[in-house]
This record gives structure tokens, sequence and C-alpha cells, in this order.
């Protein structure tokens, strides 16, 4: 109970205000398309150069934990994704907004956020020791089984074919090769100096969901804006707050997919909101309201996301690896002011520790509080005429992409994959899996050389990625939910085809 012992110091006038302006930042930020939650602690460190380490951690931590939660505000009323963790936002998120419900699907991803990020937190405070011997079990061959798992999750991704969102997630695969060879060097489908990098992820992310919205309203013109006007819905907290009650499946469901995710080192926020949302459909009753407006789909995706906040952090502390690329930028706030984490911080260390993550407890909270105010008011983004949203969310795009590295290149690629979604999703094919697939390609691919060059020094290929209880479950895992998505697929269409009959 150390933690309790710090608690105050939370509270001290700098500490505390470092804890407000850090959490209405990243709010803003996290709305800002381009500024993932990487960038946004990024572009912090530099004003913790003249702070205690206490007060520097404080500032970055709450920038980290309200950037996750504020990408959801962009992926809600613009199907503009803050950041990949908000991916699976959009799925039902953006339609409430359509239909007048902004406020409703804004209060409930805070909401969500909010108790999934607590409980994030407290596993972090109470379960630190055991969860960082846990996360040390994952090597290469688990981690690269948990990127094929995520792949098999694509089949029913907002997809009404299995083969369809499969073939998408096969070209986020194809996509994810771009570029040089990590290993060998080898360039590959570098038909344009724009690619020698690869294809960056948020200009990928904003092409794929931003650019074919903005085509299909330049598409309808001007003269059907009369008949478009939405009447943006009313809707109190107490209400988002039952709601939310009412809704226990989605909400355990998120909390402990993203607090298990979290906890890997490498695999990141944009797996767990994505895996979540699916887990949730598929134990769902209501499956065909997913991605239809259905309140559950914003409900696991928020809540997981930020679950994985606060287990992210625990290889940080305990272990020096980060359990994902935020975290990463946070080691490099440690180091700046000497400290190094590992097994004896919390000894050599403990005001800095315990103040910090208390810190991130209390910083969920504002969060929550101020996305609720700003809730009301963000959503009557949706009676702008879509003219002139189309423009707006054009121009977005365009600095989203460019910000990221200050390259045009990473423009021309987002516009490039923009065009190329709009025909696809005429074709019934998804943005969501074809992004999983370009997330979880490299994931997959280092951990599999890696896990080669070991096998081939050690026990061969078959025994090390084949063997071993955690192995044979990750694999039972992949097949159970191939076979799943197959059979809910089959199960959905002999039901139509009998309605059908009987009409």
């Amino acid at each position: 109970m150390e933690f309790i012992y710090y608690f105050g110091d939370v509270f001290s006038p700098l500490s505390f205000a470092l804890l407000l302006g850090g959490t209405i930042g990243g709010l803003i930020l996290g709305a800002t398309p381009g500024l993932s939650p990487t960038m946004a602690v990024a572009l912090l460190i530099p004003f913790t150069f003249q702070l205690e380490a206490v007060q520097g951690l404080i500032l970055l931590g709450a920038a980290y934990t309200s950037t996750v939660a504020g990408g959801a505000v962009s992926a809600i009323l613009l199907k503009i994704p803050g950041a990949p963790a908000n991916i699976a936002t959009t799925l039902d998120g953006h339609t409430m907004a359509k239909k007048g419900q902004g406020a409703r699907a804004l209060q409930l991803s805070f909401l969500a956020s909010a108790v999934g990020g607590v409980f994030g937190v407290l596993l972090l405070i109470f379960l630190t020791p055991v969860l960082a011997q846990w996360a040390l079990a994952f090597g290469p061959s688990h981690l690269f089984w948990l990127a094929i798992l995520g792949v098999t999750v694509i089949g029913s991704l907002d997809s009404d074919s299995v083969v369809k969102g499969l073939l998408s997630g096969c070209i986020g695969l194809w996509l994810a090769t771009i570029g040089f060879d990590d290993i060998m060097g080898a360039q590959r489908f570098i038909f344009h100096p724009s690619l020698g990098g690869g294809i960056n992820i948020i200009a990928a992310l904003i092409g794929l969901f931003a650019i074919p919205q903005v085509l299909t309203m330049f598409a309808k013109g001007r003269k059907t804006q009369g008949a478009e006007v939405i009447e943006v819905q009313k809707h109190s907290v107490g209400k988002a707050a039952g709601e939310l009650v009412r809704n226990p499946r989605a909400l355990t469901i998120g909390t402990i997919t993203g607090s298990i995710i979290g906890l890997i080192p490498g695999v990141g926020g944009q797996i767990a909101g994505l895996v979540a949302y699916d887990q949730t459909k598929k134990f769902s009753p209501d499956q065909d309201k997913f991605g239809t407006g259905h309140p559950e789909g914003v409900i696991a995706a928020e809540s997981a996301n930020n679950a994985m906040v606060g287990p992210s952090l625990v290889p940080l502390l305990t272990l020096s690896i980060p359990g994902s690329p935020t975290a990463a930028v946070l080691l490099g706030g440690l180091l700046i002011h000497g400290i190094f984490p590992g097994t004896d911080l919390f000894d050599n260390h403990p005001d800095v520790a315990w103040t910090f993550i208390n810190s991130m407890l209390i910083g969920q909270i504002l969060m929550c509080i101020f996305g609720l105010y700003v809730a009301g008011l963000a959503a009557r983004v949706a009676q702008v005429p879509q003219s002139v949203m189309a423009a707006v969310v054009l121009g977005l795009s365009v600095f989203g992409a460019y910000s990221v590295q200050s390259s045009m290149g990473d423009v021309y690629v987002m516009a490039c994959l923009g065009v190329m979604m709009f025909f696809l999703e005429r074709y019934g094919f998804s943005a969501a899996p074809l992004v999983l697939g370009l997330i979880l390609g490299p994931i997959a691919e280092a951990n599999f050389i890696q896990g080669s060059m070991i096998a081939n020094a050690s026990v061969g290929m078959g025994p090390y990625f084949l063997g071993g209880p955690l192995n044979i479950f990750l694999m039972v895992v992949v097949a159970a939910s191939v076979a799943y998505s197959v059979w809910t697929e089959l199960r959905t269409r002999k039901v139509q085809n009998a309605v059908e009959v009987q009409s």
C-alpha cells in the first residue's frame, strides 16, 4: 500500500497544474488527425527539461492517457481515427454521429475509457511484479502467433464476407512489406521515392478512412444538402452512465482484452481496440447491429484502448522493456532525468514511480470530466453542411499526413490509398481489416525472422514455433477464431435464405 503514502504529492500546486494542462492538451492533440499519442508525448518532452523528474512524468503521463481517449472525438465525428487505437471506434461511433447521436457516442466513449483506464492503472499498482514476469514469458514465437491471431480476427471484422475481410487483410499485409527489408536491407515494391521508408501507418490511416468519405461527400454534390441536415439529439450524462451499466458484457470484454494485450510488449493499443470489438461482437446476441451504430461497439473499443495504457507501462517500469511505442518515448523521458527503470526503481525512486502512477489514476478521472463537458458541444459538428465538412476533412487530412514526418510523400501515399479504398468499398471491402493487416504485418514478419534465427541455432523451426503450452494455446485460439468466423457467416446466410423463401 506504499502508493497511498505518495498520493498527496499529485495535488501539489505545480504537479496538479501540469496534470490539468496535460489532460486538456492531450484531449486536443488526440482529436487532431495525425497526432498520435506517441507523437504527442514526444512533442512534450522538451517542455520537461526544466522540470523535476516526477513533474515531467506527470505531464507526459497525462498527455498519454488523454490523447488515447481524445482520438475518439475525430473518430466519431469525422470518421478519422485520432490514433490507430481508435480504429474500431469509427465502426459504430461515426454511424451514431450520422444519426444525430454524436453526443451519446462521445459520452459513452469517455465513460468507457475512464472505466477501462482506471482498471488498467489499478492493475499497474497492485500486480506489477506478477504481471512483469508474465509479460517476460512472451518470446518471438508467441508474438508471431499473436499477430496471426490478429489476422484471423480480420475475417469477421466490419465485413459481411469472411473472404472479403481476409482479402482486405492480405492487401494490408502486402502494403506492410513495401520499403526496405529490416534484416537484409533489400528493396521491396519501391516504385516511387515516397515509398522508400515504407508506408507510414498514420498517413495510411487517414487515407483509408477519411479520403473515401471526402470523395463520397463530393460525389453527392450540393443539390442534396437540404435533405441531409442532421438533427443533433441531446443526451444526458446520466443516461449514458445508465447505458454503460446495462452493457456489462462489452465493458468487461473490452477492459480485460485491453489489459491483457497492453501487457504484451510491442503489440500496442490499436490491436486491443480491434480485438475487443471483434470478441464483443462474437459474444453478443445482436451481432447484426454492429457496424450500424451499436453502442456496444463504442464501449468495447474505447474501454480496451484505455485499459491497455496502465499495463503497457508494467514491462517499462520493472524490466526496462517498453510495452508500446509511447512507452518507449516515456522511457526516454525517464532517462533524460537520470532515472533508469528496472527492478529497483520502486526501491531507489519510490517518490517518482508512485507519484507518476497515482497521477495517471487521477488523470483518467479528469479526462472523463473534461471529455463529458465538451461532448455535447463537439457533437454539433454533425450539423455542418457536407459540402463544408468535405473541405474541412480534406484539409485536416492533408495536415495530418504531412505533419507526421513533414513529408509530401506521405500526402501522396494518403491520397493514393484513399482513392483505392473508395473503389474497394464499392465492392464490399472494408478499411478496418486492411489497416489491421498493415499494422500486424511488421509485427508478424519481425518476430518470425527473429524466431527463425533462434530456432535454427537451437531446437529447430518445428519445436520452436509449434511446441510449448503457450504456442499450442495460441494456435488453438487461431483455429477457433477462423472456424467461428466461417460458422457465423454460414449461419447468417442460412437465416437470410430462409427469410427470402418465406417472403
